[in-house]
C-alpha cells in the first residue's frame, strides 16, 4: 500500500457506509460535465469494494475525481469518498501503473516549492518565457501541461525576505504563527504583507518559523511518500509553537485544511505532535472569527476607531477546501465588518482548477466547463473584482474572467487604513476618484 496501511482501513471502512442514494452523483460538478467520470459513487465506495491491498484500482476514471469534496459535504451517510479515491490514486503510483510522462508531470506541477525557489530569483525571465505561446504549446506537447492552464506569474522576491525586513510595530506579549505557504512566498507576497500588517493591528506579534510546501498538490497525485517528507518537516518545524498554545495561521485554506485534516489522515500520522499542531491550526478568517468571540477587534485608533467604509458591491466565491473546514462561512462573517461593503455570495459548487487538475492536458476542459457557473456569475455582478480564499481558484477566476482576484484580508486591511497593493489599491483609488 501506499499509505499506512491502518489509515487506509479506517477510510476504506467507510465505504460499508454507502447506501447508494446516489445524492453524491447527482451533486458531482465532474460527473455534470464529462462521461469521463462515473460519479463519486461508482469511483468510490462502489469501486472500493473491488479494490484490494497490492491490486490496482478496477477503473482508471478514479483519475478524473478532482477532490472537490462536494461528495463528502453532501453524502447522507458520511462516505469518505474524496479520501477513497486519493487512496486509489496513490496505490496507482504505488505500484508503477502510472505512465513515466504522466507521473513527471504531475510532480513538476505538485513541486511548488521547487519551482518557486527556481522562478523568483530570475522572475522577469521566467515570466517572459511562461508567456510566450511557442514554450506554452511546448510544454503542452513534452509534459501534458495545457498551453492556456493560468500558470501564476513569480514574485520579484519572496514574502519571507520582505518579513525579514519588516520592522513589527507591535512586540506585545501575544504571539501567532504565519503560515505562508507556497502560493504567498511566491506568487503573492501581498497577501501575506497585508496578513502580517492586520495580525499586528489585533496586537500579535507576528513570528514565521521555517516552514515548507504543505504537501497538498502531492497528496493529489498520489505522491504520497513525499508528502510525508513534507508534512513532517512542517510538523517537526511547528510544534514548538503548538505546545506553548500559540495559534498557526494561515491564508491559504487549503494549505490549513492540509495541516488539520488531510495529510494526518491521508498519511494515517496520528502521533501526539502532528495531531497537536492540527488543533492549533487556524485559517485566517476562522481565527479573526475566534478573537471576535472574545471581544471586539481593536479599532484603526483612539482618533478613529472605526473601520474605513467601502462602498462597494463584490462578488465571493468560497473555494472547495474552505467548505471543507465545516466551518460555516468564515469569510463572510468578517467581511461583514466592513462598513457599506455589500458582499453577494457565488454558490457555485467549484471554480474547476481543483488546485492541479485543471492544469492538465485531459482535464483543463472539464475544469473550464465546470466553473461555468461562477464565471457567468462573475460577468453578471459586474464588480471590478472578485473574492476568494483559494489561490488556484483565484488565478482560475482570473484568467477565465479578465478580472483581478484578491484575499478576503486585503480587504479587511484597506479597511483597517493599512496599506494595500495591487490590484486593489488600484481599484480603490479609482472608486474614490469617481466620486
Amino acid at each position: 500500500m501506499s499509505s499506512d496501511p491502518h489509515a487506509f482501513r479506517a477510510i476504506d471502512l467507510s465505504l460499508d457506509q454507502c447506501i447508494k442514494c446516489n445524492i453524491c452523483v447527482s451533486a458531482c460538478p465532474v460527473y455534470a460535465v464529462t462521461d469521463l467520470f462515473p460519479g463519486p459513487k461508482y469511483a468510490g465506495p462502489q469501486g472500493g469494494r473491488f479494490r484490494m491491498p497490492k491490486q490496482p484500482s478496477p477503473d482508471w476514471s478514479v483519475d478524473y475525481c478532482s477532490g472537490c469534496r462536494v461528495c463528502n459535504l453532501i453524502c447522507p451517510a458520511g462516505v469518505k469518498i474524496a479520501e477513497l479515491n486519493a487512496l486509489a490514486r496513490a496505490d496507482l503510483v504505488a505500484q508503477g501503473k502510472v505512465g513515466l510522462r504522466t507521473r513527471l508531470r504531475n510532480k513538476l506541477l505538485a513541486s511548488s516549492e521547487t519551482l518557486g525557489k527556481l522562478g523568483v530569483p530570475v522572475a522577469p525571465l521566467a515570466n517572459a518565457f511562461l508567456a510566450s505561446t511557442g514554450v506554452r504549446r511546448a510544454i503542452e506537447t513534452m509534459l501534458g501541461i495545457h498551453h492556456r492552464a493560468p500558470l501564476p506569474k513569480f514574485a520579484f522576491g519572496r514574502f519571507t525576505d520582505w518579513f525579514k525586513r519588516h520592522k513589527c510595530i507591535n512586540m506585545a506579549m501575544r504571539k501567532v504563527v504565519y503560515f505562508h505557504g507556497c502560493a504567498t512566498q511566491y506568487y503573492e507576497p501581498r497577501i501575506g504583507r497585508a496578513a502580517v500588517r492586520l495580525l499586528e493591528a489585533f496586537g500579535f506579534q507576528v513570528v514565521v518559523p521555517a516552514q515548507y510546501c504543505c504537501g497538498l498538490p502531492l497528496l493529489s497525485n498520489g505522491e504520497f511518500k513525499a508528502a510525508r517528507a513534507y508534512h513532517s518537516r512542517n510538523v517537526r518545524s511547528l510544534v514548538e509553537y503548538a505546545r506553548q498554545g500559540i495559534p498557526i495561521v494561515g491564508t491559504s485554506t487549503s494549505c490549513t485544511l492540509t495541516l488539520k485534516e488531510e495529510a494526518p489522515e491521508l498519511l494515517g500520522m496520528a502521533d501526539e505532535d502532528t495531531l497537536l499542531v492540527a488543533r492549533n491550526t487556524y485559517d485566517f478568517n476562522e481565527f479573526v472569527l475566534h478573537l471576535l468571540e472574545q471581544g471586539p477587534l481593536p479599532g484603526r485608533g483612539e482618533n478613529d476607531p472605526q473601520l474605513i467604509p467601502i462602498p462597494m458591491t463584490l462578488g465571493y466565491h468560497m473555494p472547495c477546501q474552505y467548505r471543507a473546514h465545516r466551518l460555516g462561512k468564515p469569510a463572510l462573517e468578517v467581511l461583514s465588518l466592513i462598513p457599506e461593503l455589500t458582499i453577494v455570495e457565488s454558490h457555485a459548487d467549484c471554480c474547476g482548477v481543483a488546485g492541479t487538475y485543471g492544469y492538465k492536458v485531459e482535464k483543463y476542459d472539464v475544469a473550464m466547463q465546470v466553473g461555468v457557473q461562477l464565471f457567468e456569475f462573475t460577468y453578471n455582478l459586474g464588480a471590478p473584482l472578485v473574492l476568494c480564499d483559494s489561490e488556484t481558484c483565484r488565478w482560475q477566476i482570473t484568467h477565465a474572467t479578465g478580472l483581478p482576484t484578491i484575499h478576503p484580508a486585503e480587504l479587511l486591511a484597506a479597511a483597517y487604513g493599512l496599506e494595500v497593493e495591487n490590484p486593489l489599491a488600484d481599484i480603490l483609488n479609482r472608486a474614490e476618484a469617481g466620486k
